[in-house]
């Protein structure tokens, strides 16, 4: 057995180094491993050691922390791939407002490495039809679709919408985040949220206050649980 699975590990590495190279996006050396090297990809900052089950911020022994127990966020759960540090915070810019669409099955394919539960179904955070026209896009609606397809789990691509257009989080104080994103979305009450578990793809969780908000209005349209799955979480020492 062991004979047999070294001489199959051989041949893929043949293989592999047949492909065509390409450049590492973040060093341009030449890359089989796809768009980033394997010494990049290992030097990316991948969440970790022990964290909070709700929140994914860092706890001693990987228990709730004190903030979750005090107060309860909306969602349920969070899985993150990376924290959101260099150079990952850059790949992510470069996705997000620089059209880098090319990263999109990247950070999803990490992410869904991630995953170990199986909801009902995916949702994306929305953007409000203002933003959507003018970036073109909705990077988390390409990252929930394609971890849909690797995982096989159904995305509801319509069932919430965003009704208000808040200013972008990133450019209001940390205490104000919360505010912005009250009654920002809306969520269909219907058979598939009605006692469903439910999780939210965004690619950065800073506060959780856009998918708190989410996760709220997907409960108030019945869901039972929900869980959140970020490419990146911003870590304390970022705040």
């Amino acid at each position: 057995m062991s004979i047999l699975s070294h001489r199959l590990f051989d041949i893929g590495l043949k293989i592999t180094r047949l492909l065509p190279a390409q450049p590492c996006l973040l060093c341009g050396a030449e890359s089989h491993a796809g768009l980033c090297c394997e010494a990049c990809a290992a030097d990316l900052p991948h969440l970790l050691g022990l964290h909070c089950p709700v929140c994914a911020l860092p706890t001693p022994n990987g228990s709730v922390c004190g903030e979750c127990l005090r107060q309860q966020p909306p969602f349920d759960h969070t899985v993150a791939a990376f924290s959101y540090d260099f150079p990952l915070d850059k790949l992510i810019q470069a996705l997000k407002f620089r059209e880098q669409l090319i990263l999109v099955d990247f950070l999803a394919d990490a992410l869904a490495q991630r995953i170990t539960i199986q909801p009902n179904y995916i949702v994306a955070l929305p953007l409000h039809p203002d933003r959507l026209r003018e970036r073109g896009f909705n990077q988390s609606l390409l990252l929930a679709r394609r971890i849909s397809d690797r995982l096989h789990i159904p995305l509801l691509a319509d069932i919430c919408s965003r009704v208000r257009n808040t200013p972008p989080q990133s450019t209001l104080p940390w205490k104000e985040r919360d505010k912005n994103m009250r009654q920002a979305f809306t969520c269909k009450d219907s058979a598939e949220v009605r006692g469903k578990h439910i999780a939210i793809v965004d690619d950065v969780m800073t506060t959780g206050a856009s998918t708190g908000e989410l996760a709220r209005a997907l409960k108030q349209a019945g869901a039972r649980e929900i869980s959140v799955w970020v490419v990146a979480r911003t870590m304390p020492h970022d705040h």
